[in-house]
């Protein structure tokens, strides 16, 4: 079973993509902040990460590269979640490692969509 981290300081956008993922044969777990999810990475590594644009307490793109240095047997697939198209933010959270981006609010055949591309690509 593959392992999903959901970082979103928004406890909705947290319960509606635990929800759809949850129905797609995924464990979920979820992180309110980049801190929080740095400390369940470090413990155990989830497959796919995805991390909200816009955290509370740290840059997403600080936190991304942050979960990429982690000792870890593999390097988690991180989507980078947005609200709006922020070029700047996109290309500095690839360069930190994310592999790809999607905007919010999300349907749950763009978030599987997502998925499948994720699962293809490891």
């Amino acid at each position: 079973m593959a392992r999903c981290l959901i970082v979103d300081d928004s406890s909705v956008i947290r319960k509606v993509a635990k929800r759809i993922l949850a129905s797609a044969d995924m464990m979920v777990t979820e992180a309110a902040n980049g801190q929080e999810a740095i400390d369940m990475s470090a413990h155990e590594m989830a497959d796919i990460i995805i991390v909200d644009s816009s955290l509370p307490d740290m840059d997403s793109s600080d936190l991304v590269r942050r979960l990429m240095a982690l000792p870890a047997d593999f390097k988690p697939h991180i989507l980078l979640c947005l609200s709006e198209l922020d070029l700047g933010a996109i290309m500095r959270a690839k360069r930190a490692g994310a592999k790809g981006y999607m905007l919010k609010p999300f349907t749950r055949a763009q978030l599987l969509e997502h998925f499948r591309e994720f699962r293809f690509a490891a």
